[in-house]
């Protein structure tokens, strides 16, 4: 296989220890920076209570919510690896949502592949279920469906579902009616031009390019034309700076850096392309920055002055100025009602609602700007470069 451009080193942010107090030593530019991953402060939003109505018919509930876009307040797209059916008798504990069971849903306990994507609104309201796609699903062994997108660049705005354990990736029309396309070959995985394997996530250039997040399998950035054509890729399995472990998520920031979550080397690497003002028509990357401190990171939102990055062990929100600097982190409540084990995709809308969605105690909530809220800590909507 040929790879794209050899990664080169700009800079490196390592970590020494990682706590609520860790401090971090970091070169940029040539300068040391002492960094401390304080402050953890409180959660800057209100978590409604029972925000979304069960759908699921009775004896089943919510599976693992992977995915989330807002296209606007009344069209929120869902994404989840099938629903769970329950116990019976349904345990006294049972509320709304498996994990009031103590549930991780994520191990596969109930799951049926039933219901996978649907619609909603800011109010909570289920629009659309798209049940007529369950097929494509059915008999997925393994957790299935990983991560929903939309690009901004798109005019037909249509769904690109990322299908982890099957090694594809699917295009749907936005209204959910068509299949537009398939990237890859399902059920057979390869690290070729043609196939993925364990794909996770994919982001969008102006220009129609595609990067996809491939991913657990292949520790690699492939780059797609508009068409799904392969023209080029980076990275390669390890833990050194512009090596990735886990390809977990992807984002695109100011000056089409690209940024990368690596799940299991703990960290967020940064890409810049080098050649935008040549005439080459495959773009080509270098590494700029890379940022320890989260823990476990899994999905991650590209502001143009932070990135905001969800993170488990505890689960929580980590939040980065473009510098690489860590500005403040909150917890979200691992008890209760409004209870997270994860918060596997997030997405904002208008009025810097956020919608998240938990793939282990399987559901999603919205997360509501709290009143006196210090506003720079607010998740702001995913940056769009031009």
């Amino acid at each position: 296989m040929t790879s794209g451009r050899d990664i080169t080193t700009i800079t490196t942010l390592k970590a020494f220890v990682f706590s609520a107090a860790a401090m971090v030593l970091s070169t940029w530019g040539g300068q040391t920076l002492a960094q401390d991953l304080e402050p953890v402060g409180p959660m800057p939003y209100d978590i409604p209570v029972d925000w979304i109505e069960p759908f699921a018919r009775q004896g089943y509930s919510w599976g693992g919510n992977s995915g989330v876009h807002v296209e606007s307040k009344d069209r929120i797209i869902v994404l989840q690896r099938g629903e769970t059916e329950l116990p019976d008798p349904i345990p006294p504990e049972y509320t709304n949502f498996p994990g009031s069971m103590g549930w991780n849903v994520i191990q596969g306990q109930g799951r049926t592949w039933q219901n996978v994507m649907y619609v909603i609104n800011s109010e909570g309201d289920v629009l659309e279920v798209w049940d007529h796609w369950d097929y494509l699903f059915a008999g997925t062994d393994g957790p299935g469906p990983h991560r929903l997108r939309v690009s901004p660049y798109d005019p037909e705005r249509r769904i690109w579902v990322v299908d982890e354990t099957n090694h594809v990736i699917y295009v749907f029309s936005q209204d959910g009616q068509e299949l537009l396309m398939t990237l890859g070959e399902k059920g057979v995985s390869g690290d070729d031009e043609n196939h993925f394997g364990l794909p996770q996530d994919v982001a969008f250039l102006p220009d129609g390019t595609v990067l996809v997040a491939d991913g657990l399998e292949n520790a690699r950035v492939v780059i797609l034309g508009p068409e799904g054509d392969y023209l080029s890729e980076f990275g390669s399995r390890g833990g050194e700076p512009g090596q990735f472990a886990s390809v977990h998520g992807l984002a695109m920031g100011p000056e089409h850096d690209v940024y990368v979550v690596d799940r299991n080397n703990m960290n967020i690497q940064v890409f810049r392309q080098t050649n935008r003002d040549s005439n080459d028509p495959y773009p080509r990357y270098e590494l700029k920055m890379r940022v320890t401190g989260p823990n476990f990171p899994l999905d991650i939102i590209v502001s143009e002055d932070y990135f905001w990055v969800t993170d488990i062990r505890p689960p929580k929100i980590m939040q980065f100025d473009l510098q690489g600097n860590h500005v403040y982190t909150w917890l979200l409540p691992g008890e209760g009602p409004t209870a997270w084990l994860e918060m596997h995709s997030f997405s904002v809308d208008a009025d810097g609602n956020v919608y998240g969605t938990d793939n282990q105690y399987a559901r999603p909530q919205k997360l509501v700007p709290r009143e006196g809220a210090d506003p720079r800590h607010l998740i702001q909507p995913q940056y769009v470069p031009r």
